[in-house]
């Protein structure tokens, strides 16, 4: 019984991880957009809200009592990173084919009409264009890092939480 106590905090402490992970994330970007002068675009605001539904849903899973309301969290994070996929992925094609566009007179309405971007305005409303060449961080966009940052929790949530079960049993 200890043990799938312990492999159970063990999927809490990767969860807090996660979720500050995220909100560490979205600082950097919140800090990228206010001291840099880098506006976001459409869909680096939708890759906001997909970190911020990470780390609630994160922080929710962590605070779960049993296994299986900890497992909906956790497909709820995963849910999110891949929203979060899509969108980044959305957005670096868009980079590297700059005669695309993301669309910013269909999406920018639909953004800026989601609740947060009226609450925190400073960090969900549009204020850039997707094509926007912005200095890459160690030689990646930050649509590229944020693709990865993104794969990865779609493949290390639930590959971690089948080891810990598995190793539970």
């Amino acid at each position: 019984m200890t043990d799938k106590i312990f492999f159970l905090q063990r999927e809490k402490q990767f969860l807090v991880l996660l979720g500050i992970i995220c909100l560490a994330l979205i600082g950097g970007a919140l800090y990228m957009q206010v001291v840099l002068g880098e506006a976001p675009c459409p869909l680096c605001i939708l890759q906001r809200y997909a970190l911020l539904f990470i780390a609630i849903f994160a922080f929710i899973g962590a605070a779960m009592p049993s296994r299986m309301s900890l497992s909906v969290c956790e497909l709820l994070v995963t849910l999110s990173a891949v929203g979060g996929m899509v969108a980044a992925g959305r957005h670096v094609w868009i980079q590297t084919h700059p005669t695309e566009s993301c669309g910013i007179d269909v999406l920018q309405p639909i953004v800026d009409g989601l609740p947060l971007a009226s609450l925190f305005p400073l960090g969900f409303q549009v204020g850039g264009f997707c094509e926007t060449p912005y200095p890459p961080v160690f030689g990646l966009s930050l649509a590229q890092w944020a693709l990865m940052a993104f794969v990865l929790t779609v493949i290390l949530v639930p590959v971690g939480v089948v080891r810990n079960r598995m190793k539970a049993r």
